[in-house]
């Protein structure tokens, strides 16, 4: 184990408080890919840049091309957790950890275990009919020939997940700032902290110690008290 990993132990024991911020890195090593990665989705050729592809706009003028590339692209849904998520999870029962607040859609926190995890970017285990508000889950999405559309009232099914364009959830951003604010550790990882307003959180950050576990560079790395470049299963695992 080397320095950084020993230090970042030794504040995880000492701390009262843990809150935890992660990206698409967390989940890569469940055979997720990171999109913006070199071999992640925004490097990938199709028709439409992804971005343009999961906007609002997109959706709804180009539905159809939307879901072909949301179910070709967007589900993995026999992914497995991975040590990350399942020491995060471990943490929570004791005690230790307040909170995960994760900008990943794939809701693998919970498949570890984890019980109060903010999702910044929503869930693709969520879905609701836009015109009732009926909710579903992902079957609807998966089982639908074609369109996906509601039993009840015959609206369009959307998934639940954040969409270019879209705002995010203003009662899930208020939980993470006072998580974060209570926080005397925060760990963030995975990301490259690149994604607005999401990585704007760390600035409510007061507490004694910020670690950065990512594989690259990040614009934080200057201020992080500890920061360690590798991969984040292999660091939680050592914790």
């Amino acid at each position: 184990m080397n320095e950084a990993v020993q230090k970042l132990k030794a504040a995880v024991e000492a701390a009262k408080t843990v809150v935890f911020f992660g990206g698409a890195g967390v989940s890569t090593e469940s055979g997720i890919p990171d999109f913006r990665s070199v071999d992640g989705l925004y490097h990938q050729k199709y028709d439409y840049p992804p971005e343009t592809i999961l906007s609002h706009s997109f959706f709804m003028h180009h539905t159809d091309e939307f879901y072909r590339f949301y179910r070709d692209k967007m589900l993995f849904l026999d992914a497995e957790p991975n040590a990350a998520h399942r020491k995060l999870a471990e943490w929570e029962a004791a005690g230790k950890l307040n909170a995960v607040i994760t900008q990943n859609i794939d809701g693998l926190h919970q498949k570890a275990g984890s019980r109060k995890v903010l999702e910044l970017h929503g869930s693709v285990l969520r879905n609701y009919c836009m015109q009732c508000g009926e909710a579903y889950d992902v079957s609807a999405i998966t089982a639908a020939k074609g369109l996906p559309r509601c039993e009840k009232c015959g609206g369009l099914i959307k998934p639940d997940v954040v969409l270019y364009e879209e705002a995010l959830d203003g009662d899930v951003m208020e939980e993470a700032v006072r998580c974060i604010q209570a926080a005397d550790v925060m760990i963030i990882g995975g990301t490259s902290l690149a994604v607005y307003p999401a990585a704007g959180l760390v600035r409510y950050f007061r507490g004694s110690t910020l670690a950065l576990v990512n594989r690259s560079e990040t614009p934080l790395d200057s201020r992080a008290d500890i920061v360690i470049r590798e991969n984040i299963g292999e660091v939680f695992s050592a914790l």
